[in-house]
């Protein structure tokens, strides 16, 4: 293999059972596998292939990143290549990495959760999330795990109109669950069912829960990466956004005429 690339995913979480390769399931990980073998005719193991990192089942992506061993030097070529032969994976932009990157050791990664906003007072809401910034120990927002709870949220900020309300969260890394936990927790406060007294609680420690907020309405914007470039050249997707809005059109049609 000429090469290391890292190569930008989007993809919609439904019908994912997550990101992580799973023998038996249909996942975002053996797809791009898949993918890459197609073009390639190369096996796993010359492949070589590391995610940034998992999401849940459910869970979109505008910005994953995978790394991956190719002969095929050319960036362009390549994301083509990959769009041409991929089904329900977008591969938006690409760069030459060298052999020792690795996906998961980011600056920054971006995620983005998409709440209704009828019944959710902005101000409250606004105020729980600002209680999230900074270095806490997270451990009763996440799902226990080998790694430890404390860590550093650069931001968590509300972008909010008449309908949605956007929460964004910037951050070097997440724990599981975490932004699911903490999204759970800022609604109960908005609507009025808990306080931020009961978050200042949970922060410090004592063993409350908020709930778990549904998977599909996060989305991993963007995943940052000091002195890389990844380039996006125009009409990547070959029409397939064209097909896609279509069929959601349709989809939409039949919801409208009920």
């Amino acid at each position: 293999m000429k090469r290391r690339a890292a190569v930008k995913i989007a993809y919609s979480g439904e019908g994912f059972a997550g990101s992580q390769v799973q023998p038996g399931f249909r996942t975002v990980g053996g797809e791009v596998l898949s993918d890459i073998m197609r073009i390639s005719g190369a096996t796993a193991n010359r492949i070589d292939m590391k995610f940034a990192g998992r999401t849940d089942k459910g869970v979109n992506a505008l910005g994953n990143v995978v790394a991956f061993s190719t002969d095929i030097s050319d960036d362009v070529v390549l994301l083509k290549a990959l769009n041409a032969v991929s089904k329900s994976i977008f591969y938006r932009s690409a760069a030459t990495v060298s052999d020792v990157f690795n996906p998961r050791h980011a600056t920054e990664r971006i995620y983005r959760y998409v709440l209704p906003a009828i019944g959710i007072d902005l101000g409250s809401a606004t105020e729980c999330a600002s209680m999230f910034e900074g270095e806490h120990d997270f451990i009763r927002f996440c799902k226990p795990s080998d790694k430890g709870t404390v860590l550093n949220m650069r931001s968590v900020k509300i972008f909010g109109n008449n309908d949605i309300l956007e929460i964004e969260f910037r951050s070097e890394y997440f724990l599981w669950n975490l932004i699911r936990r903490i999204v759970s927790a800022i609604s109960a406060v908005g609507r009025g069912h808990a306080s931020s007294d009961d978050v200042e609680r949970a922060l410090n420690g004592e063993p409350l829960s908020f709930g778990l907020a549904r998977p599909d309405a996060l989305t991993l914007v963007d995943i940052v990466y000091e002195g890389i470039e990844f380039i996006s050249p125009p009409d990547t997707f070959g029409g397939r956004i064209e097909e896609e809005r279509f069929r959601l059109s349709l989809k939409n049609a039949f919801f409208d005429s009920l």
